[in-house]
């Protein structure tokens, strides 16, 4: 069996450098370049991106009387951090193969003849213009819920001094219910001097619902969660089945293949459609027949990803290495009143449209 498995973990950088919107160049067949333009096929690349979600939980200093004086029945009662396996998501990123670099060559009378080429060389287009239509996914880490222990409004005369945390906790709480009783005054107008309008008093409102917040979360605790998000990537070279991709553990969250402080989880690779291999005399033949524009016939392969509970995700993926490869031929390039256009997908290497 063989098979290029690459593994990189790693955050928001590596995620961009992996998946950043194609950028092309135009390239025009001149007199100078000798009416032809260098290009490289790709050979297919898995890009494997993996959500995680980090929950941060931290005990407030008075948990211990979070019911007994304000009733708080599901306090966190110590500090812990978990992790929860997200969405799985895989493209087919092509990289260019330097086994498979050719020229696009013009006859000097052709019209106008260019190409459009990603930054590495894939060749994108022939005589029309080309918009990439693949586009940066949103991989920047997200703060779904944030957390801060400090409530500096429990530092009264009282507060500092109490001789002891019960002390503590009874002045705090007393703070909460002080402050509970104040906000019902001005919603209720029992309060001595009210806001003069609607937006005054909604400030005011806003300023003791956060001082309540955080003096509660002395008692209650709280918890913080951010997702975050990881690359793999893999180069499919033949059938792969049940591969450790990585693993993953609720405690310590994604792990190497290798670290057996996770739960594995599986990539599995199964060729569906495979171009006919050659023998050496045929594919020399068929080599030598090969003229103008040399693009590829993808294969096809099923990909699963899953725990040994689940499946992460599961799909059909067009790969280059699993096909073969053909040529348009030059006459098709020589009519200068109306020369025909070609688009490709740079991420195969096979052809999307053919007009004239």
């Amino acid at each position: 069996m063989r098979y290029i498995f690459v593994v990189v973990l790693c955050m928001l950088l590596s995620v961009n450098a992996a998946l950043t919107q194609t950028r092309v160049e135009k390239k025009v067949a001149s007199k100078a370049t000798g009416f032809g333009v260098t290009y490289s096929l790709p050979k297919t690349t898995f890009v494997i991106t993996v959500e995680i979600t980090k929950t941060a939980c931290k005990a407030g200093p008075y948990y211990k009387y979070a019911d007994l004086l304000l009733g708080i029945k599901n306090a966190v009662m110590e500090d812990n951090v978990s992790y929860e396996l997200g969405k799985v998501t895989m493209v087919n990123k092509g990289v260019p193969d330097t086994e498979n670099t050719y020229v696009v060559e013009f006859k000097s009378g052709t019209v106008a003849p260019y190409v459009y080429l990603t930054t590495d060389g894939l060749l994108c287009a022939i005589n029309t213009e080309y918009v990439p239509t693949d586009s940066k996914p949103n991989t920047d880490p997200v703060v779904l819920q944030s957390f801060d222990l400090n409530a500096t409004t429990v530092y009264t005369e009282e507060f500092l001094k109490a001789g002891t945390v019960a002390r503590q906790a009874e002045v705090a709480a007393q703070q909460i219910y002080h402050i509970r009783e104040r906000k019902m005054d001005i919603l209720t107008g029992d309060a001595e001097n009210l806001p003069p309008d609607g937006e005054a008093m909604r400030l005011v409102i806003q300023g003791l619902e956060d001082q309540e917040q955080k003096l509660t979360s002395l008692f209650a605790g709280g918890c913080s969660k951010e997702t975050s998000y990881h690359v793999i990537t893999l180069v499919p070279e033949e059938n792969i089945r049940e591969q450790v991709l990585f693993r993953f553990s609720n405690r310590l969250g994604l792990l190497d293949a290798d670290d057996l402080g996770g739960e594995p989880v599986y990539f599995t690779l199964q060729v569906t459609e495979r171009a006919q291999l050659l023998d050496p005399k045929e594919a020399e033949k068929k080599a030598k027949a090969m003229k103008g524009i040399i693009y590829n016939l993808p294969g096809k392969a099923r990909v699963e990803i899953k725990t040994m509970q689940n499946p992460l995700f599961t799909g059909e993926m067009q790969v280059v290495q699993f096909g073969t490869q053909e040529s348009l031929a030059p006459v098709m390039f020589e009519d200068k009143k109306s020369p025909v256009k070609v688009t490709f997908y740079p991420e195969t290497g096979a052809i999307r449209q053919i007009t004239q």
